[in-house]
């Protein structure tokens, strides 16, 4: 029972981090695609990893670039200005091109609008970061500077 419990275990932590990885892909790939998001991937990302890799968990917020966001948004579900600015650009740019780009029915156009204008509305909701609170880049882990 107890080697069950185990070979489970170490199913699940690899599962978690195969779907780390393929969302790190996935967020590396979006910051070079326009119309492919970014951060939502690398938010996954380090989820799936704090489940299976913590060494790489730590890398993740630990990252010049991406650590930041990353932690403010762990700590306190928050979205800066200059993300929620982007995210909401890159949706519009995506049905824009998605309008003229494809041929669809009035039907698929509005249901593509309607979970456009919803992921807007999430992303625009979020509170921006609140710099006092939050753990400073000199005290997080790593010593980001």
């Amino acid at each position: 029972m107890m080697r069950l419990r185990r070979v489970l275990r170490d199913g699940r932590q690899a599962g978690f981090l195969a779907l780390g990885g393929l969302m790190l892909a996935l967020g590396v790939i979006g910051a070079f695609l326009p119309v492919m998001p970014t951060t939502i991937f690398l938010i996954l990302a380090a989820w799936c990893f704090g489940r299976s890799s913590p060494r790489l968990e730590a890398w993740m917020l630990d990252h010049p670039r991406f650590g930041r966001p990353l932690r403010q948004w762990r700590e306190q579900g928050a979205v800066p200005l200059r993300a929620k600015l982007m995210a909401v650009s890159g949706m519009a740019l995506g049905y824009t091109l998605f309008w003229f780009g494809s041929q669809h029915t009035p039907l698929i156009a509005g249901m593509v609008a309607l979970f456009m204008i919803a992921a807007a509305i999430y992303v625009v909701s979020r509170p921006e970061p609140d710099l006092r609170n939050a753990v400073r880049d000199s005290d997080a882990p790593g010593g980001l500077n």
